[in-house]
């Protein structure tokens, strides 16, 4: 893997995370670079998901792979902010 697949992993992830983060309501006390890792993830099952489905290439823009993986951010974001403030209350 080049470092331009390493950048362009950790953007996707940035803005997957961010859209996940800002779909779940209330305040995550998560830290960014949590928020990054789950984008990350859920970028890459929301990938394979939709390869599954048959819907990861599509002329223009992939807009249910992109709601698949903003969705599973979104779930990952809110797991992970339920543990992560229930472990540091302990």
């Amino acid at each position: 893997m080049e470092i331009t697949g390493i950048i362009s992993g950790l953007i996707i992830g940035i803005v997957i995370g961010a859209l996940g983060r800002l779909v779940v309501p209330g305040r995550q006390r998560i830290p960014i670079w949590l928020t990054i890792l789950i984008g990350v993830v859920a970028a890459l099952i929301g990938t394979a998901i939709a390869a599954a489905l048959g819907v990861a290439d599509t002329g223009g823009i992939d807009w249910i792979e992109l709601l698949i993986q903003v969705a599973l951010a979104a779930l990952g974001v809110s797991l992970t902010a339920g543990i992560y403030v229930k472990r540091r209350r302990e």
